[in-house]
């Protein structure tokens, strides 16, 4: 009866990498087809990807709106969570339930709304806007982890600085900040991946300057190749990245 277990783990890690090995592994297919057999290993594809200024601008642009929203998301889901937890407001309740609500709504129902309103506006769509969609949908994701990691034990340090004479500022500062400092790290590096997967809100709010996930899309339309392959394992490679450095620099420092 142990083999069971053991036979369902091995079942379910094959389940959700095996799709991803064989990205990988045909991204070093030396042929033209992303089929077997397999013929490589070979980085021709990878360095057709690299000197293409397409790919390389998309990417360049994920990574910018990528870390540029979620420092904006971080900022606001840590000030909107510190006003609630310390503050005694009429309606707070009322106010949590709408910063969380947007996490059930589809990215595609966030997407056309967002269109909507630049529209209306006047605004041109451009990777400012992909930004500001990237923070909707990331905001209420930081506001959650930091808001639920604000308990008696900051509260206890954040009063004692006061009675010492600390300001406002100083507590934030020196007390508050520092305390949530894992929490806050999650928070970024989690919205990072997030927004560097994202395609529905990039795609509707963006035109001539596009993510990777749009550029790849743009790539789909012409059939599969080795140089997707290539394409898609980079982009897992960095989302890996991410969650391993969240790993090393947050979770296991609280542990």
């Amino acid at each position: 009866m142990r083999a069971l277990p053991f036979a369902y783990l091995v079942l379910a890690f094959a389940f959700i990498y095996l799709p991803v090995a064989t990205l990988v592994l045909f991204s070093f297919q030396g042929g033209t087809l992303p089929v077997s057999p397999f013929d490589g290993p070979s980085l021709r594809w990878y360095r057709e990807v690299l000197s293409d200024d397409d790919l390389t601008d998309a990417l360049v642009n994920s990574l910018f709106v990528a870390t540029l929203s979620s420092a904006l998301a971080v900022t606001l889901g840590f000030l909107a969570a510190y006003g609630l937890a310390r503050h005694t407001l009429s309606g707070s309740v009322l106010i949590r339930s709408l910063l969380i609500a947007p996490i059930t709504v589809s990215y595609l129902i966030v997407g056309l709304g967002l269109l909507i309103v630049v529209q209306r506006l006047g605004l041109g769509v451009s990777l400012l806007t992909v930004g500001i969609g990237h923070v909707v949908i990331n905001l209420p994701l930081c506001f959650a982890i930091l808001y639920a990691s604000m308990g008696a034990q900051q509260e206890n340090a954040e009063r004692a600085a006061r009675d010492l004479g600390a300001t406002e500022a100083q507590v934030v500062r020196l007390i508050t900040v520092p305390m949530l400092a894992p929490a806050i790290l999650a928070a970024f590096f989690l919205s990072v991946t997030l927004s560097w997967d994202e395609f529905i809100i990039a795609f509707l709010l963006s035109r001539f300057d596009v993510t990777l996930p749009v550029e790849i899309w743009s790539l789909l339309r012409s059939g599969l190749s080795p140089r997707l392959n290539a394409v898609g394992s980079f982009v897992f490679l960095v989302s890996v990245t991410a969650v391993l450095i969240l790993e090393i620099l947050v979770f296991r420092k609280r542990r």
